[in-house]
Formats: C-alpha cells, sequence, structure tokens
C-alpha cells in the first residue's frame, strides 16, 4: 500500500473496522455469562437492611430470624429467606448493624 493520504485513511478505516468487530464479538461472548452479583451490600440485603439499622443491639442469631426470618434474600444460588441463610450458624450475638451485615453476606456469597 502506498504511503499517501488514500493509503493511511485506508488503514485507519481498517483498523477502526476491525475494532469495532473485536468489540462485538466480545460482547457477543459475554452475553451468555451470568450477571454479576451488585457490590452494594444494601442493595443485596433489600428492604432488610433498613430493618438491621434500626434493630436493638446486641442482638443474637435467633432473635434475628424470629424478627426477620421471613425477609428474602439474593444469594448466589437464588433467593433465600434470612431463616434459610443464618441456619448453619450458631446462636451468636452481634454488636452492631454491620456486624449482622458482614456475616450475611458472608453466607450469602458461598
Amino acid at each position: 500500500m502506498a504511503d499517501n493520504k488514500q493509503g493511511r485513511d485506508k488503514q485507519a478505516d481498517d483498523e477502526k473496522r476491525r475494532q469495532r468487530e473485536r468489540e462485538l464479538e466480545e460482547a457477543r461472548n459475554r452475553a451468555d455469562e451470568a450477571e454479576p452479583m451488585r457490590d452494594d451490600p444494601g442493595e443485596k440485603l433489600g428492604d432488610l437492611d433498613e430493618a438491621l439499622g434500626t434493630h436493638d443491639y446486641p442482638t443474637t442469631t435467633d432473635e434475628l430470624v424470629e424478627a426477620y426470618g421471613d425477609y428474602e434474600l439474593e444469594t448466589q444460588s437464588g433467593h433465600k429467606s434470612l431463616a434459610e441463610v443464618l441456619a448453619p450458624t450458631d446462636n451468636q450475638t452481634y454488636s452492631s448493624a454491620d456486624d449482622v451485615r458482614s456475616r450475611i453476606q458472608g453466607l450469602i456469597h458461598r
């Protein structure tokens, strides 16, 4: 290809076309991937997040299940109630809403 304006323009156009093709191919390949979990813990906990913020602390696992056991949570394997999520946990004492959130997040990311 000649090193003139027309040749350089053609090379630039070819590169843009190849870039678009790579982007389309990547988008097609990623279309089958599972959607990632969101990063905001409050979004994952939904309405439970606000309820935990107003709960009296310290509290225990049993008290949380009694008060909020029916709340539905988004987990990696689907939706589960708080009671189901906390089922493998012994009756622990939590000093704050952040302690509870951390424990729940650890359990739903298994």
